[in-house]
């Protein structure tokens, strides 16, 4: 599999920040490539443009954005989901990058 890029998007950025992380962290020691990272949600239209993510997924503060992401970029061809609330709450990275490498596969 070729690198692929999962982007994490919240208010500010921060708390999916330490997500993001533990997402790296986990798909490091299995050697799966991908590149995680966080950003706000300000900054969504910008990334696609210039960084083309290959998921997108929202944190659950974020949710109520959801429709509107997908009605301005789901024409990208770029998954785009919500973090599963538990998932995030517990810092599950192992859980959310699975659910990226799923919706991912899905997409092609």
């Amino acid at each position: 599999m070729e690198m692929k890029k999962i982007y994490l998007f919240c208010s500010a950025g921060m708390s999916t920040s330490m997500l993001a992380s533990k997402m790296q962290s986990v798909a490091d020691a299995h050697n799966v490539p991908v590149k995680v990272a966080a950003h706000p949600h300000n900054k969504i239209g910008e990334i696609i443009d210039a960084d083309r993510p290959d998921c997108i997924l929202l944190g659950p503060q974020v949710k109520y954005m959801y429709e509107e992401t997908v009605a301005q970029y789901g024409k990208e061809n770029i998954p785009i989901a919500v973090i599963d609330a538990e998932a995030y709450g517990m810092m599950d990275g192992e859980k959310v990058l699975k659910t990226a490498i799923k919706l991912i596969k899905a997409n092609k």
